[in-house]
Protein backbone atom coordinates (compact mmCIF):
# COMPACT_ATOMS: atom_id res chain seq x y z
CA UNK A 1 0.00 0.00 0.00
CA UNK A 2 0.83 3.79 -0.48
CA UNK A 3 1.15 6.04 2.47
CA UNK A 4 -0.40 9.54 1.86
CA UNK A 5 1.36 12.94 3.35
CA UNK A 6 -0.07 16.57 2.23
CA UNK A 7 3.16 19.32 2.27
CA UNK A 8 3.20 22.51 -0.14
CA UNK A 9 5.73 23.85 -2.77
CA UNK A 10 6.63 27.55 -2.55
CA UNK A 11 6.57 29.24 -5.53
CA UNK A 12 7.06 33.06 -4.63
CA UNK A 13 3.80 33.84 -2.33
CA UNK A 14 1.80 30.78 -3.61
CA UNK A 15 1.64 27.72 -1.64
CA UNK A 16 1.09 24.65 -3.72
CA UNK A 17 0.03 21.33 -2.46
CA UNK A 18 2.21 18.46 -2.94
CA UNK A 19 1.11 15.19 -2.22
CA UNK A 20 4.20 13.00 -0.76
CA UNK A 21 3.19 9.38 -1.58
CA UNK A 22 5.68 6.65 0.16
CA UNK A 23 5.98 3.18 -1.55
CA UNK A 24 7.37 0.04 0.80
CA UNK A 25 7.66 -2.59 -1.74
CA UNK A 26 9.56 -5.99 -2.12
CA UNK A 27 12.69 -5.33 -3.93
CA UNK A 28 16.03 -4.62 -3.47
CA UNK A 29 16.83 -2.82 -0.57
CA UNK A 30 16.99 0.98 -1.50
CA UNK A 31 15.50 4.67 -0.49
CA UNK A 32 14.53 6.50 -3.56
CA UNK A 33 13.15 9.97 -4.14
CA UNK A 34 11.35 10.96 -7.28
CA UNK A 35 9.23 14.14 -8.15
CA UNK A 36 11.65 16.70 -9.51
CA UNK A 37 13.23 16.82 -6.33
CA UNK A 38 16.51 19.82 -5.87
CA UNK A 39 19.40 18.68 -4.27
CA UNK A 40 18.04 19.68 -0.76
CA UNK A 41 15.18 17.14 -0.85
CA UNK A 42 17.15 14.47 -2.60
CA UNK A 43 19.42 14.51 0.60
CA UNK A 44 16.26 14.14 2.66
CA UNK A 45 16.28 10.00 2.60
CA UNK A 46 19.84 10.60 4.48
CA UNK A 47 18.89 12.97 7.06
CA UNK A 48 15.51 11.12 7.46
CA UNK A 49 17.59 7.85 7.87
CA UNK A 50 19.53 9.43 10.60
CA UNK A 51 16.70 10.59 12.67
CA UNK A 52 14.70 6.83 12.47
CA UNK A 53 18.07 5.82 13.73
CA UNK A 54 17.93 7.99 16.46
CA UNK A 55 14.56 6.60 17.63
CA UNK A 56 15.63 3.10 17.84
CA UNK A 57 14.23 2.74 13.85
CA UNK A 58 15.54 0.71 11.06
CA UNK A 59 14.49 0.59 7.50
CA UNK A 60 12.85 -2.19 6.38
CA UNK A 61 14.80 -4.16 3.71
CA UNK A 62 12.86 -3.36 1.05
CA UNK A 63 12.43 -0.94 -2.01
CA UNK A 64 11.08 2.58 -0.41
CA UNK A 65 9.99 4.73 -3.30
CA UNK A 66 8.98 8.80 -1.87
CA UNK A 67 7.15 10.17 -4.67
CA UNK A 68 6.13 14.08 -4.28
CA UNK A 69 3.63 14.63 -6.85
CA UNK A 70 2.29 16.44 -8.86
CA UNK A 71 5.76 15.01 -10.79
CA UNK A 72 6.52 18.20 -12.98
CA UNK A 73 6.95 20.63 -10.15
CA UNK A 74 9.92 21.53 -8.66
CA UNK A 75 10.59 20.77 -5.12
CA UNK A 76 13.27 22.67 -3.49
CA UNK A 77 13.94 23.27 0.57
CA UNK A 78 14.32 20.97 3.42
CA UNK A 79 10.98 21.56 4.81
CA UNK A 80 10.14 17.99 2.94
CA UNK A 81 11.91 16.21 5.49
CA UNK A 82 9.07 15.95 7.75
CA UNK A 83 7.04 14.88 5.38
CA UNK A 84 8.63 12.31 3.80
CA UNK A 85 9.31 10.54 7.04
CA UNK A 86 5.70 10.73 8.61
CA UNK A 87 4.83 8.99 5.46
CA UNK A 88 7.40 6.21 5.68
CA UNK A 89 6.48 5.74 9.25
CA UNK A 90 3.06 5.47 7.84
CA UNK A 91 4.07 3.12 5.10
CA UNK A 92 5.45 0.59 7.59
CA UNK A 93 2.74 0.80 10.08
CA UNK A 94 4.13 2.95 12.87
CA UNK A 95 1.70 5.54 13.09
CA UNK A 96 -2.06 5.77 11.71
CA UNK A 97 -2.33 6.75 7.92
CA UNK A 98 -5.84 8.38 8.32
CA UNK A 99 -4.49 10.03 11.11
CA UNK A 100 -1.31 12.38 9.27
CA UNK A 101 -4.01 11.84 6.55
CA UNK A 102 -5.86 14.63 8.37
CA UNK A 103 -2.87 17.35 8.39
CA UNK A 104 -0.17 19.34 6.42
CA UNK A 105 3.72 18.70 7.62
CA UNK A 106 6.65 20.62 6.68
CA UNK A 107 9.45 20.74 8.67
CA UNK A 108 13.27 20.12 8.51
CA UNK A 109 14.91 17.12 10.45
CA UNK A 110 18.22 17.01 12.23
CA UNK A 111 20.16 13.84 12.34
CA UNK A 112 19.27 12.82 16.20
CA UNK A 113 15.39 13.84 15.22
CA UNK A 114 14.90 17.69 16.36
CA UNK A 115 12.70 19.15 14.22
CA UNK A 116 14.09 22.37 12.89
CA UNK A 117 12.80 25.36 11.54
CA UNK A 118 11.99 25.76 7.78
CA UNK A 119 10.96 28.72 5.66
CA UNK A 120 7.26 29.22 4.76
CA UNK A 121 5.41 28.24 7.85
CA UNK A 122 2.76 30.81 8.00
CA UNK A 123 2.31 30.43 4.33
CA UNK A 124 1.86 26.86 4.30
CA UNK A 125 -0.35 27.50 8.06
CA UNK A 126 -2.72 29.70 5.58
CA UNK A 127 -2.67 27.12 2.91
CA UNK A 128 -3.80 24.19 5.31
CA UNK A 129 -6.47 26.37 7.08
CA UNK A 130 -8.28 26.75 3.27
CA UNK A 131 -7.72 22.95 2.29
CA UNK A 132 -9.28 22.04 5.66
CA UNK A 133 -6.57 20.79 7.00
CA UNK A 134 -3.90 20.57 10.49
CA UNK A 135 -0.56 21.69 10.07
CA UNK A 136 2.56 20.00 11.69
CA UNK A 137 5.26 21.97 11.70
CA UNK A 138 8.73 23.01 14.13
CA UNK A 139 8.08 24.08 17.65
CA UNK A 140 9.65 26.97 16.85
CA UNK A 141 7.16 28.13 14.46
CA UNK A 142 4.14 26.93 16.33
CA UNK A 143 3.78 30.69 17.26
CA UNK A 144 4.29 31.70 13.44
CA UNK A 145 1.13 28.50 12.20
CA UNK A 146 -1.69 30.09 14.85
CA UNK A 147 -1.48 33.41 12.97
CA UNK A 148 -3.84 31.51 10.89
CA UNK A 149 -7.16 31.26 11.61
CA UNK A 150 -9.31 28.01 12.66
CA UNK A 151 -6.23 25.63 12.25
CA UNK A 152 -5.08 23.14 14.61
CA UNK A 153 -1.36 23.09 15.08
CA UNK A 154 0.74 20.53 16.11
CA UNK A 155 4.41 22.22 16.79
CA UNK A 156 6.81 19.56 18.14
CA UNK A 157 10.56 19.72 19.17
CA UNK A 158 11.30 15.93 17.92
CA UNK A 159 10.47 12.92 15.70
CA UNK A 160 9.68 11.17 19.26
CA UNK A 161 7.80 13.51 20.54
CA UNK A 162 5.34 14.34 17.43
CA UNK A 163 5.35 10.17 17.49
CA UNK A 164 3.88 9.85 20.94
CA UNK A 165 1.61 12.84 20.27
CA UNK A 166 0.05 10.89 17.48
CA UNK A 167 -0.49 7.75 19.24
CA UNK A 168 -2.21 9.29 22.47
CA UNK A 169 0.59 8.44 24.59
CA UNK A 170 1.60 12.04 25.21
CA UNK A 171 0.00 15.13 24.39
CA UNK A 172 1.87 18.32 22.94
CA UNK A 173 0.87 21.97 24.41
CA UNK A 174 -0.94 23.72 21.67
CA UNK A 175 1.11 26.63 20.69
CA UNK A 176 -0.13 30.63 21.43
CA UNK A 177 -0.17 32.90 18.47
CA UNK A 178 3.25 35.70 19.02
CA UNK A 179 2.33 38.43 20.37
CA UNK A 180 2.72 41.09 17.72
CA UNK A 181 6.14 43.12 18.32
CA UNK A 182 4.87 46.89 19.23
CA UNK A 183 6.08 49.44 16.78
CA UNK A 184 10.47 50.93 16.83
CA UNK A 185 10.62 54.16 17.72
CA UNK A 186 13.15 55.68 14.67
CA UNK A 187 15.03 58.49 14.41
CA UNK A 188 12.46 61.83 15.94
CA UNK A 189 12.25 65.16 13.84
CA UNK A 190 13.33 67.21 16.34
CA UNK A 191 16.69 66.05 15.96
CA UNK A 192 16.93 67.69 12.38
CA UNK A 193 18.50 71.35 12.15
CA UNK A 194 16.73 73.53 9.73
CA UNK A 195 15.27 71.65 6.43
CA UNK A 196 12.26 73.02 6.62
CA UNK A 197 11.42 72.56 3.02
CA UNK A 198 12.72 68.70 2.89
CA UNK A 199 11.35 68.07 6.36
CA UNK A 200 7.73 69.70 4.81
CA UNK A 201 8.26 67.17 1.65
CA UNK A 202 8.63 64.16 3.92
CA UNK A 203 5.37 64.76 5.46
CA UNK A 204 3.80 65.18 2.37
CA UNK A 205 5.72 61.89 1.42
CA UNK A 206 4.34 60.12 4.16
CA UNK A 207 0.69 61.50 3.94
CA UNK A 208 0.71 59.78 1.00
CA UNK A 209 2.79 57.17 -0.18
CA UNK A 210 4.78 58.85 -2.54
CA UNK A 211 8.50 58.27 -3.49
CA UNK A 212 10.77 60.83 -2.43
CA UNK A 213 14.26 61.92 -3.57
CA UNK A 214 16.68 64.21 -1.33
CA UNK A 215 19.58 65.83 -3.15
CA UNK A 216 22.04 67.46 -1.39
CA UNK A 217 26.36 67.66 0.25
CA UNK A 218 27.38 65.53 2.27
CA UNK A 219 25.98 66.30 6.17
CA UNK A 220 23.00 67.91 5.22
CA UNK A 221 20.81 65.49 7.10
CA UNK A 222 19.43 63.39 4.31
CA UNK A 223 20.15 59.71 5.94
CA UNK A 224 19.02 61.53 9.20
CA UNK A 225 15.76 62.16 7.06
CA UNK A 226 14.93 59.13 5.64
CA UNK A 227 15.29 57.25 9.39
CA UNK A 228 12.59 59.45 10.69
CA UNK A 229 10.00 58.28 7.70
CA UNK A 230 8.92 54.93 9.68
CA UNK A 231 8.12 56.98 13.12
CA UNK A 232 5.70 59.42 10.88
CA UNK A 233 4.17 56.26 9.09
CA UNK A 234 1.05 54.98 10.50
CA UNK A 235 0.73 51.96 11.81
CA UNK A 236 -0.12 48.51 9.09
CA UNK A 237 -3.69 47.73 9.81
CA UNK A 238 -3.91 43.57 10.81
CA UNK A 239 -4.29 42.58 6.96
CA UNK A 240 -1.66 44.41 6.19
CA UNK A 241 0.60 43.18 8.97
CA UNK A 242 -0.29 39.39 7.65
CA UNK A 243 0.42 40.45 4.13
CA UNK A 244 4.07 42.06 4.77
CA UNK A 245 4.91 39.23 7.20
CA UNK A 246 4.03 36.83 4.63
CA UNK A 247 7.00 37.69 2.45
CA UNK A 248 9.26 38.10 5.70
CA UNK A 249 8.45 33.98 6.32
CA UNK A 250 9.00 32.87 3.12
CA UNK A 251 12.25 34.54 3.55
CA UNK A 252 12.98 33.00 7.10
CA UNK A 253 13.06 36.39 8.52
CA UNK A 254 10.12 36.03 10.67
CA UNK A 255 11.26 35.74 14.35
CA UNK A 256 9.66 33.86 16.73
CA UNK A 257 6.02 34.11 15.10
CA UNK A 258 6.09 37.87 15.95
CA UNK A 259 4.06 39.73 13.83
CA UNK A 260 4.56 43.46 13.56
CA UNK A 261 2.38 46.55 12.77
CA UNK A 262 5.20 48.58 12.35
CA UNK A 263 6.68 49.28 8.58
CA UNK A 264 9.38 47.17 7.06
CA UNK A 265 12.48 49.71 6.71
CA UNK A 266 15.25 48.37 4.39
CA UNK A 267 18.20 50.20 3.28
CA UNK A 268 20.49 47.82 1.30
CA UNK A 269 24.12 48.87 0.91
CA UNK A 270 24.64 50.45 -2.67
CA UNK A 271 26.53 47.32 -3.86
CA UNK A 272 24.23 45.22 -3.79
CA UNK A 273 23.25 43.53 -6.97
CA UNK A 274 20.08 43.09 -9.07
CA UNK A 275 18.77 39.69 -7.38
CA UNK A 276 19.14 41.10 -4.05
CA UNK A 277 16.99 44.35 -5.25
CA UNK A 278 14.72 42.50 -6.61
CA UNK A 279 14.76 39.08 -5.58
CA UNK A 280 16.38 35.65 -7.92
CA UNK A 281 19.08 33.61 -7.17
CA UNK A 282 19.19 29.91 -7.36
CA UNK A 283 16.55 29.52 -5.34
CA UNK A 284 14.21 32.09 -5.96
CA UNK A 285 13.95 34.26 -2.80
CA UNK A 286 12.14 37.93 -2.15
CA UNK A 287 14.18 41.11 -2.53
CA UNK A 288 15.18 43.90 -1.16
CA UNK A 289 11.69 45.63 -3.17
CA UNK A 290 9.40 43.01 -1.72
CA UNK A 291 11.03 42.59 2.12
CA UNK A 292 10.16 46.14 1.98
CA UNK A 293 6.34 44.75 1.01
CA UNK A 294 4.00 48.15 2.18
CA UNK A 295 7.18 49.99 3.82
CA UNK A 296 9.68 51.97 3.03
CA UNK A 297 12.73 51.14 0.85
CA UNK A 298 15.75 53.40 1.36
CA UNK A 299 18.58 53.77 -1.18
CA UNK A 300 21.24 55.88 0.15
CA UNK A 301 23.92 57.33 -2.17
CA UNK A 302 21.68 56.60 -5.40
CA UNK A 303 23.96 56.91 -8.32
CA UNK A 304 26.34 54.13 -6.53
CA UNK A 305 23.83 51.40 -7.16
CA UNK A 306 24.43 49.32 -10.55
CA UNK A 307 22.71 50.79 -13.02
CA UNK A 308 20.78 47.64 -14.33
CA UNK A 309 20.40 47.07 -10.86
CA UNK A 310 18.18 50.29 -10.27
CA UNK A 311 16.49 50.06 -13.45
CA UNK A 312 15.70 46.85 -12.60
CA UNK A 313 12.92 48.69 -9.90
CA UNK A 314 10.98 50.19 -12.54
CA UNK A 315 8.46 48.11 -12.96
CA UNK A 316 8.04 47.12 -9.26
CA UNK A 317 7.51 51.10 -8.56
CA UNK A 318 4.97 50.82 -11.21
CA UNK A 319 3.34 48.15 -10.60
CA UNK A 320 3.34 47.04 -7.21
CA UNK A 321 4.99 43.28 -7.89
CA UNK A 322 8.37 41.69 -9.05
CA UNK A 323 8.10 38.43 -11.28
CA UNK A 324 11.25 37.24 -11.59
CA UNK A 325 11.46 34.70 -14.74
CA UNK A 326 13.15 31.75 -14.70
CA UNK A 327 13.43 28.77 -17.54
CA UNK A 328 11.23 26.49 -15.06
CA UNK A 329 9.06 28.71 -13.12
CA UNK A 330 7.43 32.47 -12.63
CA UNK A 331 7.54 33.21 -9.25
CA UNK A 332 5.96 36.67 -8.37
CA UNK A 333 6.46 38.62 -5.36
CA UNK A 334 4.52 42.26 -3.66
CA UNK A 335 6.55 44.99 -4.09
CA UNK A 336 4.21 48.11 -3.48
CA UNK A 337 6.62 50.29 -1.44
CA UNK A 338 7.42 53.59 -0.64
CA UNK A 339 10.95 54.69 -2.21
CA UNK A 340 13.02 57.12 -0.57
CA UNK A 341 16.84 58.17 -2.27
CA UNK A 342 19.59 59.94 -1.36
CA UNK A 343 22.20 61.30 -3.34
CA UNK A 344 24.87 63.84 -3.51
CA UNK A 345 24.65 66.57 -6.93
CA UNK A 346 28.53 65.02 -7.92
CA UNK A 347 30.95 62.66 -6.74
CA UNK A 348 33.01 65.13 -4.32
CA UNK A 349 29.32 66.30 -3.02
CA UNK A 350 29.93 70.07 -3.17
CA UNK A 351 28.66 71.54 -6.60
CA UNK A 352 28.55 75.01 -6.81
CA UNK A 353 30.26 75.60 -3.47
CA UNK A 354 33.33 77.75 -4.55
CA UNK A 355 35.42 76.63 -1.69
CA UNK A 356 34.64 73.07 -1.55
CA UNK A 357 33.83 72.10 -5.07
CA UNK A 358 36.21 70.41 -7.43
CA UNK A 359 37.85 71.36 -10.69
CA UNK A 360 35.80 68.96 -12.84
CA UNK A 361 32.63 70.18 -12.35
CA UNK A 362 30.73 71.04 -13.92
CA UNK A 363 31.67 67.82 -16.02
CA UNK A 364 31.73 65.71 -12.97
CA UNK A 365 27.96 66.38 -11.80
CA UNK A 366 26.83 65.64 -15.38
CA UNK A 367 29.04 62.22 -15.20
CA UNK A 368 28.01 61.21 -11.70
CA UNK A 369 24.18 61.82 -12.06
CA UNK A 370 24.03 60.59 -15.63
CA UNK A 371 24.15 57.40 -13.62
CA UNK A 372 20.11 57.69 -13.11
CA UNK A 373 18.13 56.70 -15.87
CA UNK A 374 14.93 59.13 -17.00
CA UNK A 375 12.78 56.77 -16.38
CA UNK A 376 13.36 56.20 -12.88
CA UNK A 377 13.72 59.66 -12.13
CA UNK A 378 10.43 60.04 -13.64
CA UNK A 379 8.99 57.33 -11.25
CA UNK A 380 10.20 59.86 -8.61
CA UNK A 381 7.08 61.83 -7.61
CA UNK A 382 9.06 64.24 -5.32
CA UNK A 383 12.60 65.76 -5.77
CA UNK A 384 14.41 68.12 -2.98
CA UNK A 385 17.58 69.74 -2.87
CA UNK A 386 18.60 69.93 0.64
CA UNK A 387 21.17 72.78 1.63
CA UNK A 388 23.91 72.29 3.86
CA UNK A 389 23.39 73.23 7.44
CA UNK A 390 25.65 75.48 8.97
CA UNK A 391 27.02 76.22 12.38
CA UNK A 392 24.82 78.63 13.22
CA UNK A 393 21.69 76.12 12.45
CA UNK A 394 23.31 73.16 14.46
CA UNK A 395 23.55 75.60 17.51
CA UNK A 396 20.09 76.08 17.51
CA UNK A 397 17.91 74.48 20.19
CA UNK A 398 15.70 71.27 19.39
CA UNK A 399 12.27 72.19 16.91
CA UNK A 400 9.01 72.37 18.53
CA UNK A 401 7.66 70.12 16.26
CA UNK A 402 8.43 66.75 16.21
CA UNK A 403 7.88 63.08 14.89
CA UNK A 404 4.76 63.03 16.90
CA UNK A 405 2.84 66.10 15.92
CA UNK A 406 3.79 65.55 12.10
CA UNK A 407 2.10 61.80 12.61
CA UNK A 408 -0.61 63.33 13.84
CA UNK A 409 -1.24 65.35 10.81
CA UNK A 410 -0.32 62.53 8.57
CA UNK A 411 -2.45 59.97 10.39
CA UNK A 412 -5.79 62.21 9.66
CA UNK A 413 -4.69 62.64 6.09
CA UNK A 414 -3.90 58.47 5.61
CA UNK A 415 -7.63 58.69 7.66
CA UNK A 416 -9.23 60.68 4.39
CA UNK A 417 -7.77 58.56 1.93
CA UNK A 418 -8.91 55.18 3.81
CA UNK A 419 -12.61 56.77 3.67
CA UNK A 420 -12.40 58.21 -0.04
CA UNK A 421 -10.88 54.70 -1.28
CA UNK A 422 -12.89 52.28 0.65
CA UNK A 423 -13.89 49.29 -1.33
CA UNK A 424 -11.36 50.46 -4.20
CA UNK A 425 -8.94 48.03 -3.24
CA UNK A 426 -6.62 51.66 -3.00
CA UNK A 427 -4.62 52.46 0.07
CA UNK A 428 -3.44 55.69 -0.61
CA UNK A 429 -3.37 58.83 -3.44
CA UNK A 430 0.40 57.04 -4.63
CA UNK A 431 -1.86 54.06 -6.06
CA UNK A 432 -4.81 56.72 -7.79
CA UNK A 433 -4.76 55.98 -11.34
CA UNK A 434 -7.60 55.73 -14.10
CA UNK A 435 -11.34 56.98 -13.08
CA UNK A 436 -10.47 57.24 -9.47
CA UNK A 437 -7.69 59.85 -10.33
CA UNK A 438 -10.12 62.03 -12.30
CA UNK A 439 -12.25 61.72 -9.64
CA UNK A 440 -10.71 62.75 -6.75
CA UNK A 441 -7.39 64.28 -7.72
CA UNK A 442 -8.64 66.83 -10.71
CA UNK A 443 -8.21 70.75 -9.49
CA UNK A 444 -10.56 73.36 -9.63
CA UNK A 445 -10.37 75.68 -12.96
CA UNK A 446 -7.42 77.76 -11.78
CA UNK A 447 -5.14 74.88 -10.95
CA UNK A 448 -6.00 73.09 -13.96
CA UNK A 449 -4.90 75.92 -15.86
CA UNK A 450 -2.00 76.26 -13.86
CA UNK A 451 -1.25 72.61 -14.29
CA UNK A 452 -1.57 72.85 -17.79
CA UNK A 453 0.76 75.89 -18.24
CA UNK A 454 3.98 74.23 -15.79
CA UNK A 455 3.40 71.03 -17.53
CA UNK A 456 3.67 72.13 -21.08
CA UNK A 457 6.55 74.65 -19.79
CA UNK A 458 8.72 71.50 -17.67
CA UNK A 459 7.75 68.96 -20.52
CA UNK A 460 6.32 66.54 -18.07
CA UNK A 461 5.58 62.71 -19.28
CA UNK A 462 2.18 61.47 -18.80
CA UNK A 463 3.34 59.94 -15.78
CA UNK A 464 4.61 63.08 -14.52
CA UNK A 465 1.54 64.36 -14.73
CA UNK A 466 -0.10 62.04 -13.20
CA UNK A 467 2.28 62.12 -10.45
CA UNK A 468 1.68 65.91 -9.88
CA UNK A 469 -1.73 65.03 -9.35
CA UNK A 470 -1.37 62.54 -6.55
CA UNK A 471 1.15 64.85 -5.19
CA UNK A 472 -1.27 67.94 -5.03
CA UNK A 473 -4.09 65.47 -3.78
CA UNK A 474 -2.21 64.50 -0.94
CA UNK A 475 -1.46 68.57 -0.09
CA UNK A 476 -4.53 69.10 -0.26
CA UNK A 477 -5.48 66.35 2.63
CA UNK A 478 -2.98 67.34 4.38
CA UNK A 479 -5.32 70.91 4.58
CA UNK A 480 -8.01 69.44 5.09
CA UNK A 481 -9.23 70.48 1.74
CA UNK A 482 -12.03 68.13 -0.18
CA UNK A 483 -11.04 70.24 -3.60
CA UNK A 484 -7.68 70.55 -4.81
CA UNK A 485 -6.79 73.49 -5.52
CA UNK A 486 -4.30 75.89 -7.51
CA UNK A 487 -1.95 76.63 -4.38
CA UNK A 488 -1.80 72.61 -3.88
CA UNK A 489 -0.95 72.48 -7.55
CA UNK A 490 1.40 74.93 -7.37
CA UNK A 491 3.17 73.10 -4.12
CA UNK A 492 3.04 69.48 -6.26
CA UNK A 493 4.89 71.35 -8.91
CA UNK A 494 7.31 72.60 -6.53
CA UNK A 495 8.44 69.54 -5.81
CA UNK A 496 8.84 68.50 -9.10
CA UNK A 497 12.13 69.68 -10.39
CA UNK A 498 14.67 67.07 -11.65
CA UNK A 499 17.81 67.30 -9.72
CA UNK A 500 20.25 70.23 -11.36
CA UNK A 501 22.38 68.40 -14.65
CA UNK A 502 25.53 70.83 -14.71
Amino acid sequence: MVALVATVAYLGLEARSVEVQCQVAPGLPSFRVVGLPDKAVGESRERVHAALAALGLSLPPKRITVNLSPADLPKEGAHYDLPIALALLAAMGIVDRETVGDYLAVGELALDGRIIASPGVLLAALHAASCGKGLICPVAQGPEARWAPGIDVIAAPDLISLLNHLKGTQALAPPQPGQARPPLRQADLRQVKGQETAKRALEIAAAGGHNLLLVGPPGAGKSLMASCLPGILPDLTPSEALEASLVASVAGMLEDGQISRARPYRSPHHSASMAALTGGGLRVRPGEVSLAHLGVLFLDELPEFQRGALDSLRQPLETGEVTVARANAHVTFPARVQLIAAMNPCRCGHLGDPALGCSRAPKCAADYQSRISGPLLDRIDLHVEVDPVSAADLALPPPAEGSDEVAARVAAARQRQTTRLEGTGRRNNAELDGNLLDRHATPDAPGQQLLLKAAEAMRLSARGYTRILRVARTVADLAGADQVGRVHVAEALGYRRMPPRA
